[in-house]
């Protein structure tokens, strides 16, 4: 059998955090759903059965969460943060593609919300 492509993700992550250019974003705070998918190869894990051979969920969220607990204005700071820890905690990521909501935004329109999304490879 031959891997072509694997990826471990993560979707619709749900943060609280403290992201905006308004004084009110800065000190209350908005939810944020976060979908993140890592290109790494799991071929050895699948014939292993071992968690040392993958990309742990659990340390993704880890990376994502402490990234998010640190306070930036622009939506594109803060992806661009996240992007470069998880390459850095990762060294064997090939690529991320990344999708950051602010939900319920205050820009006075009915939507469920606006955001960025990255694609980016580990260069």
């Amino acid at each position: 059998m031959t891997l072509n492509e694997s990826t471990i993700f993560i979707d619709n992550l749900r943060l609280h955090a403290f992201h905006g250019v308004m004084e009110q974003e800065q000190r209350v705070g908005a939810d944020f759903a976060l979908s993140i998918c890592v290109h790494f190869s799991i071929k050895t894990a699948m014939d292993s059965d071992d968690v040392a051979d993958t990309l742990s969920y659990a340390e993704l969220c880890q990376v994502v969460s402490e990234q998010m607990a640190q306070q930036s204005q622009l939506l594109e700071h803060v992806a661009g943060r996240i992007c470069r820890a998880v390459f850095d905690r990762f060294p064997q990521a090939t690529a991320i593609d990344l999708r950051l909501t602010k939900l319920n935004p205050p820009m006075g329109a009915d939507c469920d919300g606006a955001g960025v999304e990255l694609h980016v490879t580990n260069d």
